[in-house]
């Protein structure tokens, strides 16, 4: 791990050598962004690079405190992955940097807890129904993720699906503190699930 201005950077392969090269340019990308974290010390950044057949993946994720920033492309150029998710997580960032710096030094149980976690990005990052279905039966269990719960209000949980850019969001509700589900419905608006328990 290297300290890339305020971030320590991890850049990791899977199925590839990271050679000097690729690891010099993905921590020169991630430096880009360091302008939007000015002040922060919190800023962890990790890159894997990898390849499937033909396409190169760039996964790039971003923690800071407890918000967690995630971007990936595929792309048939490494290089060109790591363009693209690294514009991702800028465009999340422009869209929500408001809403971030409120988060950051307002709220008193921003990034609270053991290593700030929040869903540690993996609440949503459940498997295309299509990649399930090609694995096996419908019905078989294909991949677990456990993750610490970091209490929150809706909002929060809200922005934090948007930043991951995902569908749905899995969180401790800081006002009932039962475990809830933000998601976002066909019409565009959001829902949320709140269990009932007994």
């Amino acid at each position: 791990m290297s300290r890339t201005g305020i971030a320590r950077v991890s850049v990791v392969g899977k199925n590839i050598d990271v050679t000097p090269a690729l690891r010099e340019y993905s921590e020169k990308r991630v430096a880009k962004l360091s302008k939007f974290f000015q002040g922060r010390e919190d800023v962890d950044v990790s890159v894997v690079l990898s390849v499937d057949g033909d396409t190169h993946v760039a996964e790039i994720t971003y923690q800071l405190g407890g918000i967690i920033l995630r971007g990936e492309s595929r792309t048939k150029d490494l290089y060109a992955s790591i363009d693209a998710a690294s514009d991702r997580i800028e465009r999340q960032v422009r869209k929500y940097k408001t809403r971030l710096q409120e988060r950051a030094h307002l709220s008193p149980r921003f990034g609270d807890g053991p290593g700030g976690a929040v869903v540690n990005g993996a609440a949503a990052e459940a498997e295309p129904a299509q990649a399930a279905e090609a694995q096996g039966p419908r019905d078989r269990v294909v991949r677990t993720k456990r993750f610490p719960l970091k209490p929150m209000d809706v909002e929060e949980a809200i922005m934090q699906m948007e930043l991951l850019g995902h569908d749905f969001f899995v969180f401790a509700n800081a006002g009932t503190e039962a475990v809830n589900v933000v998601y976002r419905r066909k019409d565009g608006q959001y829902g949320l699930i709140e269990p009932i328990y007994g």
